[in-house]
Order: structure tokens, then sequence, then C-alpha cells
């Protein structure tokens, strides 16, 4: 079933746009430059609103999933990487279930299995689009009418279209790391260098006071008489980003920068050439950010489906069970107030988290929970468990020093699903951590940028290291 399933892809593959391969290796200052105008590309995008929309004021569906979809909302990116994701998750899914056949050493295979995530991508960013219009979201269809709707859909389509093909001609070598990661990443310290250095004023009953806190830090100063009145008020203000919100921050990266560098080293050694032996590193953090993307994706969806449950039947018991959702101190957005829904958010601060114990208590395990569950079902989806990196030391003619060949699949089988597990757990309390101290963003938004710019930190030094002809010993 599988085989003939992706021979169905075939006759679409001379329609699906596709970035040729380079032909030769591209240079590492090429790479970076690619880099480089894939990210402006993406930037303006995220900035450039859609043509023909009413309104958007509305309270935002996606609201929950802007920092792992690297979207912006009324733009070319309303989507972000929505489609990428969303069709990648269910093809690694089925490819991992065998519900469908993939033989990665086929070449036609993997041309074929590509095309299939191309495809579902752009039909799922079309799909989305024409939901998205037809259901009010950018003001009446009937208001805007069949001509602009048309418009808003194209716009989204060809938006979704080029993120696309940006994220494979990275991956296809011509620049570093991938679409996805670069995005995300960028989308989240773009939040965070906007809250501490922005310039434009709020007023919030005290005067015209700067958005950024770095700012309103010297501008508090400067205009308070009261110096120590002004340091306190700075670092404390609540309604908008402050300084223990910025330090907070800076801590949660060192922090996870720190524990990016524990890993165990296993000793390997040749079976084939006598004295050539080398190590193969597990990493605390085994399974990268992939728990923390797939528990903010899944409690996303959750938040979604609820908030539109809820807005449609209100007065539902079961409804009401899934989540109950309000507007937030006269804003437009929803939050959840009880339910399900509300244990599957974070605190709103640590006062919210003495108040309300129960609440506290019950999104930790949650948390704890599902990111290790998740990252240890990671391991079998992602083809990265110890059966799995058995067989290919065994393909590379390598065993395990001290095991034999046979034993070296219950050595694997005993340290890296611990890993993973250990990891999963660990990346939950961070995320955890960093909600209660008020980092801005948030701490799923934080672990994520963390680990992607290591990720390029660790990808520089290796091409830094291959430019230069030296090995970089446990990259």
């Amino acid at each position: 079933m599988g085989f003939r399933f992706l021979t169905l892809i075939r006759p679409f593959m001379a329609v699906i746009p596709e970035v040729a391969a380079p032909d030769r290796k591209v240079a590492f200052n090429q790479k970076v430059l690619w880099t480089v105008i894939t990210l402006l590309i993406f930037l303006v995008l995220s900035q450039v609103p859609l043509y023909g929309i009413m309104s958007s004021d509305s309270s935002d569906p996606l609201y929950w999933m802007r920092v792992i979809l690297a979207s912006n909302r009324g733009t070319l990116m309303e989507f972000g990487i929505t489609p990428i994701i969303t069709s990648g998750m269910i093809m690694q899914l089925l490819a991992g279930a065998q519900i469908i056949s993939v033989d990665y050493s086929l070449r036609e295979d993997r041309a074929l299995f590509s095309g299939a995530q191309k495809l579902f991508a752009m039909l799922i960013t079309f799909g989305s689009a024409t939901v998205a219009v037809m259901t009010g979201q950018y003001g009446d269809p009937k208001s805007l009418g069949a001509g602009i709707c048309l418009l808003l859909i194209i716009q989204l389509f060809v938006a979704g279209v080029i993120v696309i093909l940006l994220d494979e001609m990275l991956q296809k070598g011509y620049g570093l790391g991938s679409g996805i990661n670069l995005f995300i990443a960028t989308n989240i310290c773009e939040d965070i260098v906007w809250k501490s250095l922005s310039p434009l004023t709020v007023n919030n009953g005290k005067g015209p006071e700067f958005e950024g806190a770095i700012i309103s830090f010297f501008h508090l100063l400067f205009v308070r008489s009261n110096k120590f009145k002004a340091v306190y008020e700075a670092l404390t203000r609540s309604a908008l980003p402050n300084l223990t919100n910025l330090v907070a921050t800076a801590l949660v990266f060192a922090v996870v920068i720190y524990l990016q560098g524990f890993r165990v080293e296993i000793p390997i050694k040749s079976a084939k050439f006598r004295g050539h032996r080398a190590s193969f590193p597990i990493k605390l953090f085994y399974t990268s950010n992939m728990p923390i993307m797939l528990q903010s994706a899944l409690a996303s969806n959750v938040f979604m489906i609820s908030q539109l449950l809820y807005r449609r039947f209100p007065d539902n018991l079961l409804i009401k069970l899934f989540g109950v959702w309000e507007p937030y101190q006269g804003s437009s957005q929803f939050f959840p107030t009880s339910g399900l829904a509300y244990y599957m958010t974070p605190p709103r601060s640590f006062v919210n988290t003495l108040k309300d114990p129960i609440h506290f208590a019950l999104y930790v395990a949650y948390m704890l929970t599902a990111c290790a569950l998740l990252s240890r079902t990671w391991l079998d989806v992602s083809g990265s468990g110890p059966r799995d990196v058995a067989r290919e030391l065994r393909d590379q003619q390598m065993v395990i020093a001290g095991y034999r060949d046979t034993s070296m699949y219950k050595e694997l089988k005993r340290i890296i699903p611990t890993a993973a597990t250990v990891g999963g757990v660990i990346i939950g309390i961070l995320s955890i951590s960093a909600d209660l101290l008020g980092a801005i963003g948030s701490g799923t938004g934080i672990l994520l940028a963390v680990t992607i710019i290591y990720n390029y930190f660790e990808t520089f030094a290796k091409e830094q290291a291959e430019l230069s002809g030296v090995g970089v010993a446990g990259m």
C-alpha cells in the first residue's frame, strides 16, 4: 500500500515547483549569503499586510500557535510555517508507523516522499486560506465581495509556496540549517528585541511610557526625580515588559546553553580496521526541541478547537468542561478561565500560582508527562531510536567498545530512551520556570530559540572546521 501511495504522487512531480539541487559544493560564504537573503525575504513577508482585509481585531484563533509557527496575523505570513510543519509531521508519522513504506536508500523514493510533503503543504495552504477567508477572519465575505475573497486566497497561497521553496532551498545545501528553524528563531528573537527596545509609547494612566524595557528604564531615570522609584518601576511594571522579564530571559538562555553541553560519550571502534576508535555522543537533549514543539502544537490545537466550540455552543456542559473562554482585561483576545484548556495553560505570574495552586500543580503534571512521553514517542517516529542507531553503526561496521555486535542494541536501549525521557522532563521544567519568571515571549518560545541558535552555532563551527581542514571532536 505504501509503494502504491508514493506512485500516486509521480504524476504531480512535473507540476510541483522545485529548487534544483546544487551541482557542486556551495562555499560557506555563499551559504551565509543565501541564508541572509532568505531571512530578509521572510521578514518582508512578515510585515507586508494582506490587501483587501476589512478587520483583524477579533479574537485570534491561532494566538497560541504563533510562537512555533513563525506567523504574523494580518500579513502575508498569516500561516507562517504551518503547512510545512503539518505536512512534514503527518508524513513522518505515516512513514514511522509504516502505514506508508519509504526506502530512503532509493533516490526515487526520497524524491517522491519529498514531493508528497510539498504537495500536501500546498494543499494545506490553499485549504487554510480558503477557510480563513470564508469564515470571516478578515471580514464578512459578503461585504468583501468575491473578487477580494479570491485575491486574499491567492495572496496567502503564493506566500505559502514562497516559504515552502525557501525552506527547500536551505535544506538542499544552498544555505545553513532549514527554513523552519531559521524562521522560528527569527520570529522569537524579533519579539524579544522589540519588547526590549521598542520606541512606541503607551499610556496606562501614569503618563506615556515606552514599550521597550531598556528604553523605558533610561526614560524613567531621566524624567523621574526619585531615581530609586524609577529603577523599581522599570524592574516591576506589570502592564508592559520590564527589566526583570529581560533578566529572566537572559537567565533561561544561559541555563539552556549550559545544559546543551551535557552528553554521554559512548566509545565505538571499527569492526573492520583494527585500532580505529571514535566516540558516539548522546546529548541530554537527545530529541532537541521536539518535545516542547510537539507539546505546544498539541495544546494549541486543543485551545483553537475549544475556543471555536465554546463560541458556537456556550451553554453546552461538555463544551464548558472542554474550556470556558472570556476576553482578558477588556481586550478582544479570549483566554480560558476554566475547563481542560485552562489547566493546560501556564499561570500568568508567580502571584497567580499562589492564588490557584491546583491549577499550577495540574499544569506541571501535564507539562512534564507530555514532554516525556512525546520525547520517547519521537524516537520511533523520527528513526533515532536505539534500534535505528544500532543498525546505522552496524552499517558503518562500527561496534561499541567492550560489547559484541549482538549486545550493542541492548546497551543503546539502556541509554537512549533514558536520555530522551530525562531531556524531555528537563525541557518541560525549563519551560515552566521561564513562564513563572516572566521571561519575554514564553517558555516554549525561548527554548525553541535557544536550541535552534545553538544548533546554528554548531553548524557554523563545523563549516569553519571543514574550511580550515581541522576536524571538530565530538561535533
